[in-house]
């Protein structure tokens, strides 16, 4: 009875032994890459935004549009800043007749020197004569008195002039600058009512309606290359470190069903997202679809490491990351490159080695 049971036990352990799936590792190529996913823009997308408020008179242009540079796209409309200009430029004109016409404040001070140059000439004569006079003991002291307090005067009111015009002159000058800069200024802020486009390119998408009000703070409509496109995609945080200027990428597009791109590496952003613990990596293709558009979706597989004619294992089968079950028992293995189904064996089996998939 105990041998019936024995045998019993060996048959189901080996029958048990059997219907594991098992497999040997074979020789292959493997490529370690890092899944992303994918999201086409146009090169130099930017949101148009408007620094005035007002309401939006005209869209000077249609969606899908290309564009020049400086082309005006919309018109938005303010009385106010129209009646700005027009009396900064009032202030600028009427500066500038103080400061250079005929009928001048300065020359109004200039006629007064004149006045005040002949005073003190005579002031003057008459000081000194009366001095030379008293010299000699003729005349009175009042008189002398009288003639040097007269001499005096002139000459203060004379300085006090002559600074005056000196002043003026400048506070004039400064104020049709002033005045001038205003008028500048107003003639900006007019301008600023007309939107332009920043560069060549294509009209994506308008926001805002004829008789919308306008804001600072949203955007008018959004523009970027018209034949230039790049793909952004979103990188984990643990897979950063693994990314690098140049490397090739392997792009399928919703769009197109199963075909794939290649395209490589231009760009990556250094600071993260906290939102999604995500960096925004750039990369174009090496030869573009015929036909893109923006907001395009699709996966990525960005190229880190590829060896040929290695040994390699379905990745299902390893137990614990660096072990195997065996005919033999458990096996340690030395990995190496790791695809997204299949791990590089450096050592530990050889292609005869039986090797079972862990339940």
């Amino acid at each position: 009875m105990r041998s019936y049971h024995l045998i019993v036990f060996i048959i189901l352990f080996f029958n048990c032994s059997n219907n594991k799936e098992q497999t040997t590792a074979t020789i292959s190529s493997i490529t370690e890459s890092v899944y992303a996913s994918v999201t086409i823009q146009p090169d130099s997308l930017y949101q148009v935004h408007s620094i005035v408020y007002g309401i939006l008179q005209d869209n000077l242009i249609e969606e899908g549009e290309a564009v020049r540079k400086e082309q005006p796209l919309m018109q938005i409309i303010n009385n106010s800043p129209k009646l700005n200009t027009q009396n900064n430029r009032l202030a600028a004109d009427l500066a500038y007749q103080n400061y250079k016409g005929e009928a001048t404040l300065l020359n109004d001070i200039k006629n007064e020197i004149e006045t005040a140059v002949l005073k003190f000439k005579d002031d003057s004569i008459n000081y000194y004569r009366q001095s030379n006079l008293w010299k000699q003991n003729i005349g009175s002291k009042a008189q002398y008195d009288s003639k040097k307090l007269n001499y005096q005067l002139s000459k203060n009111a004379l300085k006090l002039l002559k600074d005056k015009l000196k002043r003026t002159e400048n506070e004039l000058k400064v104020q049709l600058q002033q005045a001038e800069n205003n008028y500048e200024t107003s003639l900006i802020t007019t301008q600023d009512f007309t939107i332009t486009s920043k560069i060549d390119g294509k009209v994506y998408a308008l926001y805002k309606e004829p008789g919308e009000i306008i804001t600072t703070q949203e955007p008018l409509a959004a523009i970027g290359s018209e034949n230039n496109f790049v793909i952004e995609m979103l990188i984990d945080e643990i897979d950063i470190i693994s990314i690098n200027l140049g490397q090739d990428v392997l792009i399928t597009l919703d769009a197109y069903n199963k075909q794939v791109f290649n395209a490589r590496i231009t760009k990556i952003y250094p600071k993260k997202d906290a939102r999604n613990q995500t960096f925004l990596v750039e990369a174009i293709f090496t030869v573009a679809p015929k036909k893109l558009y923006p907001g395009l979706s699709g996966e990525a597989n960005i190229i880190i490491a590829q060896h040929k004619d290695v040994l390699t294992i379905p990745k299902s089968y390893l137990i614990d990351n660096n072990r195997v079950s065996t005919d033999d028992g458990l096996k340690t293995v030395k990995i190496g490159l790791q695809s997204l189904e299949f791990v590089e064996i450096l050592s530990g089996i050889s292609e005869q080695t039986v090797i079972y998939k862990p339940e």
